[in-house]
């Protein structure tokens, strides 16, 4: 399993800077300015970056909006909102899009984008302008073209963002073909493991992880497993062919819980498949699989990775090809993964151990709406080479106040980071993650199999924060989210006095089980 989060693409950017060829489109009748560089895009992106921390669509010109768009594949996300309201950023849980005074300030937002595209395009209609159906989100993602589009929009008192889905900075051109596969296909046994040093052989037969102890999960097992709290993985899926995640997900000392494997990535009509259809939740990457050992893999009785949470019930959910959020339709697919389970009553926590560099104003929406139901978040600080490396700091969504961001450190020293994790003052948690000696990371789960893979970085920080998480909030099972987190941060090394890079620092599991 590469150790990368974000795991740009060592080679400079190389975005294909040629405009695609649309083949909805009439013979133009409209003047748009020329299409700006992508190289002038990723300097704006990065300069800005570095002036704050952050990038945010908001602060680019329309010039530069619809250029991107030009660059990636055309769809905008259009965030709305009735003429008069305020803002809504923390009350997104309490609106219903389908109230009259939302759905007139939907229709007249289409009736904007239409008078525009409709100059070029005339096969659009309001009943197909919509990439992709949104019944919970005040948001409509739609295929632009024209320059004038992202003015009208940018311009409207019902407009609150209008931004690309798909534009990122490293990224190929999906017109091209490739994808990133960011964080993807080495999710495969170790066979250099040694017992004793890499992992403790535990009753009735499973392996625990080397870092453990360092949180003293082992004592805090003697009060809960994670019981009854059900932990949701926002990732590239679960592989159906790891029996542990599955059909021996109850072995052992682990019962009576159960395993759901959900997608929410839709499909594309860029790629040449209806929107309406849906990907498999199977995990063609191997991340998302990690990920769900780390956290929830059995303690059983056939020698594999135990998890830290190995009680815990859990719903594994398939929103993006790999652990870089830069399509559009993974954008899409984050977003509906956070507001399925806000949805769900049985659900206390998500994790993510994704990512993007740029913000999407659309998962904030849906991380704000995730909030507002009283999840209680975990998001991957990041993990990096290539173009990030060095200067950038916590990545989106980690950014935001709304969830907990998640890093990695090293086993001598608390207070350094893992090789390529990201850290920065809105870290919250740190989780040891990497033996200085030889980088050796955590045992978790393969693709298929009993025999243990290791798994580093952030991602892996996210995913077991989320399981210590889950045990305190199973032995504490009458807590709100605000006292689980209170535990969580008052037993974490660095409390009381919260660190710029590392936040709380490591959790002692077994204080906070107490």
């Amino acid at each position: 399993m590469k150790k990368t989060l974000l795991a740009i693409i060592a080679i400079t950017v190389m975005l294909n800077a040629c405009k695609k060829v649309n083949t909805e489109s009439a013979p133009a009748n409209i003047e748009n300015p020329a299409v700006l560089s992508s190289e002038k895009i990723n300097s704006f992106i990065k300069d800005q970056i570095e002036a704050s921390g952050k990038f945010e669509w908001s602060t680019a010109s329309d010039e530069m909006i619809w250029s991107a768009l030009q660059q990636s594949d055309n769809i905008l996300s259009v965030g709305y909102k009735p003429s008069n309201e305020s803002s809504v950023d923390d009350r997104l849980a309490e609106i219903n899009i389908n109230a009259p005074r939302w759905k007139t300030a939907k229709n007249e937002v289409i009736n904007i984008i239409l008078s525009a595209e409709g100059k070029t395009r005339t096969n659009i209609n309001a009943g197909n302008i919509e990439e992709w159906e949104e019944t919970i989100l005040p948001v409509i993602d739609v295929r632009v073209e024209n320059f004038e589009t992202v003015k009208l929009l940018r311009a409207s008192k019902l407009v609150r963002y209008a931004e690309p889905m798909g534009y990122e900075p490293h990224r190929i051109n999906e017109n091209s073909g490739t994808q990133s596969s960011s964080g993807c296909g080495s999710n495969v046994a170790d066979a250099v493991l040694t017992s004793g040093v890499d992992y403790t052989t535990i009753t009735p037969n499973a392996k625990q992880s080397w870092n453990y102890p360092y949180h003293n999960i082992p004592q805090a097992w003697t009060k809960s497993t994670g019981a009854g709290v059900k932990v949701f993985i926002i990732d590239s899926g679960c592989e159906f062919d790891q029996e542990n995640l599955g059909s021996t997900f109850n072995q052992g000392n682990s019962s009576g819980r159960t395993v759901e494997k959900i997608v929410t990535l839709p499909r594309s009509t860029f790629l040449g498949i209806p929107t309406g259809s849906v990907e498999t939740p199977d995990d063609g990457c191997g991340h998302g699989t990690a990920m769900a050992g780390a956290c929830a893999a059995p303690r059983g009785t056939d020698g594999a990775a135990c998890g830290v949470a190995y009680n815990c019930n859990l719903v594994t959910c398939r929103g993006a090809e790999d652990v870089l959020i830069d399509a559009s339709r993974e954008a899409k697919g984050v977003s509906d993964a956070y507001t399925n389970a806000a949805n769900r009553a049985d659900v206390k926590i998500i994790s993510m151990s994704m990512g993007r560099i740029t913000s999407s104003s659309q998962i904030r929406d849906a991380i704000r709406y995730a909030y507002g139901k009283g999840k209680l978040m975990f998001c991957a600080a990041g993990t990096s080479f290539g173009w990030t490396s060095g200067w950038f700091g916590v990545i989106f969504p980690a950014t935001m106040t709304e969830v907990n961001a998640v890093t990695g450190v090293r086993d001598n020293n608390f207070n350094t980071n893992c090789t390529d994790c990201h850290k920065g003052s809105e870290t919250d948690f740190t989780v040891v993650m990497e033996k200085a000696s030889n980088e050796r990371h955590p045992l978790t789960l393969a693709m298929t199999g009993n025999d243990p893979s290791t798994v580093g970085g952030s991602s892996v920080a996210t995913a077991s924060m989320s399981g210590m998480a889950a045990l305190v909030w199973s032995r504490f099972p009458t807590y709100t989210r605000a006292q689980v987190l209170t535990k969580l941060i008052n037993n974490s090394s660095n409390y009381p006095t919260r660190n710029g890079s590392f936040g709380w620092g490591n959790v002692n599991a077994d204080a906070a089980t107490n």
